[in-house]
C-alpha cells in the first residue's frame, strides 16, 4: 500500500483507493438518493466508487460524479470508478428464484480483454470467483490481462484467508464487499445469522481504541492489504467511515479479529 494516497497497486500499473464507497441500495431506496449520497461521499474523501448495472443506479451515480467534477471538488482522474456489466445480478424463474447456467469463463475474460483494449476499462477484475475459477483464468492459453482484482464477500466471520493468500500469490488485490455484515433487508441475506456490528470482540476492540465497530472491522481489511468496500446511505457514518486511517490495529486486536472467522455467509445468492 502506497501510504501517502492510501492506495494500493494494482498489476496493470494501475492504483486502487484502499477505501471504497458501495452504492448498491434496496429497491425501495429511491434511486434519486444515490445522486445525494454519492455526493456527499466525495465530498467527505472518497475517491473509489463501487457500482454495478445490476444495481440500477448508475447514471445517479454517474450524475454525482460529474457534479463534483463540475464544481471543482475532484477531477476525473481522481476518481476509482468500478462497474460490473451485466442486466441483472442474475436471472430468475417464475417464482423468484436465481436461474444458473454454466458459463465459458474464458471467453467472458477475452470480452473483457477487448474492452480494455478498446479503451472501455482502464483495468478489468472478476467478482465472487474462488481459486480454481482464477486458476482457470491465470492458465488460459493466449491470456494478454491477469485480472487485476476479485471482489467477494469478506468480512471478520468469513475472512477468506486461503483465497486471500491465494490472490496475493498471483498479484490479484482482494476486494471485500459486505465488510459490515449486510442489510437484512436484501432478498438474498439469511436474517437469522448473528448481527457483525453487535460482535463482543469487535466492540470491546472498538471500546479501547474510542472508535465504532464499523471502523474496527475496516480498518482489519485494509491492514491486511485487502480493499474494502463501506456501503452506507446514512450520512453521519459516510463521514466517520472515511476516518479508517486516523488509527491503527495492534498484532493482537488483528490476531483477535481473526479468531472470529467462522465461514458465516451473509450473500446467499442461491437461497
Amino acid at each position: 500500500m502506497d501510504p501517502k494516497s492510501q492506495r494500493v497497486k494494482l498489476n496493470d500499473g494501475h492504483f486502487i483507493p484502499a477505501l471504497g464507497f458501495g452504492t448498491g441500495a434496496p429497491p425501495e431506496v429511491p434511486k434519486s438518493e444515490a445522486v445525494e449520497v454519492t455526493k456527499f461521499a466525495i465530498e467527505a474523501g472518497f475517491r473509489h466508487i463501487d457500482s454495478a448495472h445490476a444495481y440500477q443506479n448508475e447514471e445517479q451515480v454517474g450524475q454525482a460524479i460529474r457534479s463534483k467534477i463540475a464544481d471543482g471538488t475532484v477531477k476525473r482522474e481522481d476518481i476509482f470508478y468500478t462497474s460490473k456489466p451485466g442486466e441483472t445480478l442474475f436471472p430468475t424463474d417464475e417464482n423468484g428464484r436465481p436461474m444458473f447456467d454454466s458459463v465459458d469463463l474464458c471467453r467472458t475474460w477475452e470480452a473483457l480483454e477487448k474492452c480494455k483494449d478498446a479503451g472501455l476499462a482502464k483495468s478489468i477484475g472478476v467478482s465472487n470467483f474462488n481459486h480454481k475459477q482464477l486458476d482457470k483464468i491465470l492458465n488460459k492459453p493466449g491470456l494478454k490481462y491477469k485480472p487485476v482484482c476479485n471482489q467477494v464477500e469478506c468480512h471478520p466471520y468469513l475472512n477468506q484467508s486461503k483465497l486471500l493468500e491465494f490472490c496475493k500469490s498471483h498479484d490479484i488485490v482482494l476486494v471485500a464487499y459486505g465488510a459490515l455484515g449486510a442489510q437484512r433487508t436484501l432478498q438474498w441475506v439469511n436474517p437469522n445469522l448473528p448481527f457483525l456490528l453487535e460482535d463482543p470482540v469487535l466492540s470491546a476492540i472498538a471500546k479501547k481504541h474510542k472508535q465504532t465497530p464499523a471502523l474496527v472491522a475496516l480498518r482489519y481489511q485494509i491492514q491486511r492489504g485487502v480493499v474494502v468496500l463501506a456501503k452506507s446511505y446514512n450520512k453521519k457514518r459516510i463521514k466517520e467511515n472515511i476516518q479508517v486511517f486516523d488509527f491503527e490495529l495492534t498484532l493482537e486486536d488483528m490476531k483477535a479479529i481473526d479468531g472470529l472467522n467462522s465461514n458465516i455467509r451473509y450473500y446467499d445468492f442461491q437461497q
